[in-house]
C-alpha cells in the first residue's frame, strides 16, 4: 500500500488552520479521522493488483543500435475500473543512458474485465541477453488518496546481437569475388586453379589456357576457364582472453574482432566455402559448426551476442588442439587475437607450427589509431615522450607480424574501421592464388 501526495497535502492543509485557531488533539482528530476514513475507503475501491493478469509479447532479439518493443498485455478480471502506473524494469544497458524513467514508467485505466496493452521501447547499449525484471504496479481508488501496490514476475528475454556495421562493405567484396570467379564481361580468364569450363578463344586470352586437345576436336580454339576453389573450409578462431577486452575508441577489440569475422563469414558463404566458428580462451565459448551457408550468419550473430571478455590468458595450447580438433583436414584458420608482443612470442609462437604445417593460417588484429596519432605528436616535452613510447609500441607490433610471417601466416592489422575490408581482402587474395 502506498499514500499518495494529494492525501499528504490534504492533511497538511487540514492541521495548518488548527495548528492557528484551535491547537489541539482534538482539533487534529477531526479534520484527520474523516481524512483517515476516506483514505480506507478508497484503498478497499482500489483494484487488487495481485489478481491482474499479465504476458508479454515483441521482439526477442535486435542489433545493438536498434530498438526492441517489448508489448505487456493486462488483464483486469474485477468489477472495478483499474488506474495504475506501471514501472517495467529492465537492467540499466537496455536504454540509453538518461532516458529509462520515461521509457519504463506507464499510465494505464482499464476497465472492468477487459484488458489493454503497453509497449516498453528497449534501446539496448551492450551485447548479450536482456532479462526483464519486476513490473511494479500501483493501483489508485477513486479518489487519488490511498493506493494499492505490488509487484509480478513476468520472464521475457531480449538478445541484443552485434551490429555488424561491416555489412556496408559486402557488395564491393562480392563484385570482386565475381570477378574472381570468372563471372563478369571480361577479355581476361577467371582467376583461380579449379577448371570450370570451356569457351571459345577471345583475342587477349592467355595463349597457356588454349586446351589443345579440345580444339583438335572442333574448328574453333577452346580456351579453358577456371574458378577459384569451392567448397574449402573456414575456420573462425576468435581469443576472448584478456587481450580482447582491451578498448580501442568506444569499444573492446572483441567487438571489432566479431565485425570482421561476421563480414567474412558473409563473404565465404557467399563463395561456397564452409565456415565454422570457434571462440576460446582456457575452453570453449562458442562453438558453430555444421551450417548451411544460408544459415551460418544467423547462427554466428546468434552465437556472438554474449560473449564478453575474460580476464584471464589465452591458453593457446588448448586453443591449438581446439582448433586441430574442429578442422582435421586441411583448412583456413583465422585466427583473430592481439599483436602483443608478449603474448604472442611467449604462447602463440611455440605452439604455431602445429597449425601451419596442416593448415593455411592468417592472423588479425586490432590496431589503436590513437598510437599513430602519438607518434606524429611534437610541441611540448610530454608529446614528444608519447611519440617515442609509440613508436617503440609500434617497432614491437611490426617486430612480432614479422616473426609470424616467417612461420608462413598471413599478418592483417589494421584499425577497427579497416580490419574488416581488411581481412575480406585478405581472404579474396589468398582464394585468387589458390592457397585455400
Amino acid at each position: 500500500m502506498a499514500l499518495t501526495g494529494r492525501a499528504a497535502l490534504l492533511a497538511a492543509l487540514g492541521t495548518l488552520p488548527v495548528g492557528i485557531w484551535e491547537p489541539s488533539w482534538t482539533g487534529i482528530l477531526a479534520v484527520n479521522a474523516p481524512l483517515a476514513l476516506a483514505c480506507a475507503c478508497d484503498y478497499a475501491l482500489a483494484t487488487p493488483v495481485r489478481r491482474l493478469g499479465l504476458t508479454r509479447s515483441g521482439d526477442t532479439s535486435a542489433r545493438l543500435g536498434e530498438a526492441a518493443d517489448v508489448t505487456l498485455t493486462i488483464t483486469n478480471p474485477s468489477k472495478r475500473p483499474l488506474r495504475a502506473h506501471l514501472r517495467d524494469a529492465w537492467p540499466p544497458s537496455s536504454w540509453l543512458p538518461g532516458t529509462e524513467v520515461a521509457a519504463s514508467r506507464h499510465r494505464l485505466t482499464v476497465p472492468a474485465g477487459e484488458r489493454r496493452r503497453v509497449t516498453t521501447r528497449l534501446r539496448p547499449t551492450r551485447r548479450g541477453d536482456r532479462k526483464a525484471d519486476k513490473i511494479t504496479i500501483r493501483s489508485y481508488g477513486p479518489l487519488g488518496l490511498f493506493a494499492r501496490q505490488g509487484s509480478h514476475k513476468v520472464p521475457w528475454t531480449v538478445r541484443v546481437l552485434p551490429p555488424f556495421t561491416s555489412r556496408k562493405h559486402l557488395p564491393s567484396k562480392l563484385a570482386r569475388l565475381r570477378e574472381l570467379d570468372g563471372r563478369t564481361s571480361m577479355l581476361t580468364r577467371g582467376e583461380g586453379t579449379e577448371f570450370d569450363s570451356l569457351r571459345e578463344y577471345i583475342p587477349g586470352d592467355d595463349t597457356r589456357s588454349i586446351d589443345w586437345r579440345a580444339t583438335a576436336r572442333q574448328t574453333t580454339v577452346a580456351v579453358r576457364t577456371w574458378r577459384p576453389e569451392r567448397d574449402r573450409h573456414i575456420l573462425l578462431v576468435l581469443d576472448t582472453g584478456r587481450t580482447s577486452a582491451g578498448r580501442v575508441g568506444d569499444a573492446p577489440r572483441l567487438d571489432s574482432s566479431m565485425d570482421a569475422a561476421l563480414l567474412l563469414a558473409a563473404l565465404a558463404s557467399r563463395a561456397g566455402d564452409r565456415v565454422d566458428f570457434l571462440a576460446y580462451d582456457r575452453r570453449i565459448r562458442a562453438l558453430v559448426q555444421g551450417r548451411t551457408a544460408g544459415d551460418v550468419l544467423p547462427s554466428l550473430v546468434n552465437a556472438m551476442a554474449t560473449l564478453e571478455p575474460e580476464l584471464i590468458e589465452t591458453d593457446a595450447r588448448g586453443l591449438t588442439a581446439a582448433a586441430l580438433r574442429t578442422a582435421p583436414r586441411r583448412a583456413l584458420i583465422v585466427l583473430l587475437t592481439s599483436l602483443d608482443a608478449a603474448p604472442v612470442e611467449e604462447v602463440l609462437l611455440p605452439v604455431l607450427p602445429r597449425l601451419t604445417q596442416r593448415h593455411t593460417v592468417l592472423v588479425a588484429s586490432v590496431s589503436d589509431p590513437h598510437i599513430a596519432h602519438m607518434a606524429n605528436s611534437r610541441g611540448s616535452t610530454d608529446a614528444v615522450y608519447e611519440a617515442a613510447a609509440a613508436a617503440q609500441a609500434q617497432t614491437d607490433r611490426h617486430r612480432t607480424a614479422e616473426q609470424l610471417r616467417r612461420q608462413g601466416v598471413t599478418v592483417v592489422d589494421a584499425s577497427p574501421e579497416n580490419l574488416a575490408p581488411a581481412l575480406a581482402d585478405a581472404y579474396l587474395a589468398l582464394k585468387a592464388a589458390g592457397r585455400l
